[in-house]
């Protein structure tokens, strides 16, 4: 990470030609640099989206007080930040973001493990909903807030599928709680 603010330009430039654009709908900036204040991180991409080359500008692995400092530098579209039913250590940025109309992007948003194993919560109400373990975690980051989007990865047709499915199991507010509720 390095987060320069000439560098970060010049990474955003980068990535225009490359993608033979003028345009980025979504720069999402991947790590704050502890190196550099964050306002001068997020004027870079604002100076970006002022002159018309990025439409939004996104963070990842951000905690609340990060995501207030770069705010008041310029409007953030989203945040990534990973998060799922046995990684909860970010339930308040994901509070804050659904507050303040900011999407959420969960990465490695499908719990594992011994959350997930066959004896697990997660298990039990998979087969209360008739839904796959992954579907079911997929189906509680859509419950636990308007504002999330899950980006599960994908390594197959079969796959996406699957992952589209958990869009239709829904889930009690009971069976939420059991997995773990909100924050």
């Amino acid at each position: 990470m390095h987060g320069h603010p000439a560098y970060l330009r010049q990474q955003a430039e980068l990535s225009l030609r490359r993608l033979r654009t003028e345009r980025i709908d979504l720069l999402q900036l991947h790590r704050l640099d502890p190196d550099y204040p964050v306002a001068d991180q997020i004027g870079a991409l604002r100076q970006l989206r002022d002159e018309g080359k990025v439409r939004h500008i996104g963070l990842s692995e951000v905690t609340v007080d990060q995501l207030r400092q770069a705010r008041e530098v310029a409007p953030i579209a989203s945040v990534q930040n990973h998060y799922n039913l046995g990684a909860r250590d970010h339930d308040d940025v994901v509070d804050h973001t659904a507050a303040h109309g900011i999407a959420f992007l969960p990465f490695f948003p499908i719990a594992a493990g011994g959350h997930a194993g066959p004896d697990s919560p997660v298990a039990e109400v998979a087969r209360a909903v008739g839904a796959t373990a992954a579907q079911t975690s997929l189906a509680w980051l859509l419950h636990r807030a308007p504002n999330v989007i899950p980006i599960p990865g994908t390594t197959s047709v079969a796959h996406l599928e699957e992952n589209v499915a958990a869009l239709d199991v829904t889930l009690t507010e009971e069976q939420f709680k059991q997995l773990g509720g909100g924050s």
